[in-house]
């Protein structure tokens, strides 16, 4: 059996003080028979060196967009974008020398083992990982001999996302990294993530994923229909737009919930019928008086309560639940 890298990530020179990602008036149009689509709307945004800065937003908010300019895919329509300090549009090469991307799909060489693709990967570049350092970070140890074309559909989203690693990337850019994933795999590819940055780098991610934003993000840019609603850690966007709590639980059909409405510091209740009869989730700042009505008159069983998280701050920003924006934006992402 081969001997593993051991030796642990690199850590990059001294940088000079330009940020690691930087956008500035940034718009994307797509003039059609007729009419304009606005895929990315004035985006304002500046990530640092080392930290894990997420796009957070429903399909068609402008996340891919935004990442395809940063990579230099495609040229804004207006404003600036800089990555490294380098115009992505015109320093190409420069650009894929330092930085490396994982976009949702790619094509693979599907008659190639793990160890063989990852390989070839590795030949492209001066001071790569080895192949068997990558198996190991992203576990994918039990596939190192399949062929690509028998991959499941997350250990190939896993093996996409060691294609970029092998490089060291400076920035490591990653498209919905962890669509398809089971949980445990999606543990693994995080750890992944937090490890580059620990070693130094930056990673930029784009996901609709609340709990993988929650999770694994420094900072979050909530883009709603090509705009940035709101930029933040997570935790702090949350204290500021959605300090309430949510109480979930069921009632009988026919339960009179006016005394939820009535209640001090309620800001919400949703209520839907399920087989059991009425489930509530009611919005508050004032949990243990709801708590209070739900033991007492109310008589509700199956009860849950939970801090608000990035839903209700998206919610709060936008008028919209995060399912809902995802029907009404745009097609471009």
């Amino acid at each position: 059996m081969p001997e593993l890298d051991t030796e642990p990530l690199r850590r990059p020179e001294a940088r000079p003080q330009e940020a690691a990602v930087q956008l500035v008036g940034v718009t994307k149009r797509y003039n059609g028979a007729g009419s304009t689509t606005i895929a990315v709307d004035g985006i304002d945004l500046t990530v640092s060196h080392g930290e894990i800065f997420g796009l957070l937003g429903p399909n068609g908010a402008g996340k891919t967009t935004t990442i395809e300019m940063l990579v230099g895919l495609r040229r804004p329509t207006a404003g600036t974008v800089r990555i490294l300090g380098l115009d992505p549009a015109v320093q190409r090469d420069e650009v894929r020398r330092q930085v490396a991307v994982q976009p949702q799909q790619a094509a693979l060489f599907e008659q190639q083992t793990v160890a063989e693709l990852l390989g070839v990967w590795a030949s492209f570049y001066p001071d790569p990982q080895t192949p068997d350092a990558i198996i190991e970070r992203m576990g994918l140890a039990d596939s190192r001999d399949v062929r690509v074309a028998k991959l499941s559909g997350g250990q190939r989203q896993r093996l996409l996302v060691g294609t970029a690693l092998i490089s060291r990337p400076r920035v490591l850019v990653l498209d919905e990294p962890s669509t398809g994933l089971d949980p445990n795999a999606r543990q693994e590819l995080w750890a992944a993530v937090r490890g580059h940055r620990e070693s130094g780098n930056t990673v930029l991610l784009s996901t609709h994923s609340m709990e993988e934003a929650q999770t694994l993000c420094d900072r979050v840019a909530v883009l709603h229909r090509g705009k940035v609603a709101a930029c933040g850690a997570p935790d702090d966007l949350i204290a500021r737009y959605a300090p309430a709590r949510e109480v979930q639980f069921t009632v009988a059909a026919g339960t009179d919930l006016a005394a939820l409405h009535a209640a001090r510091d309620v800001s919400g209740v949703d209520s839907t019928a399920v087989d059991e009869g009425i489930r509530v989730t009611v919005r508050t700042r004032d949990s243990d008086a709801v708590l209070a009505l739900l033991t007492g008159p109310l008589a509700a069983h199956h009860i849950q309560l939970r801090e608000a998280g990035l839903e209700a701050v998206f919610r709060h920003l936008t008028g919209l639940s995060f399912d809902k924006a995802t029907d009404t934006e745009g097609t471009p992402t």
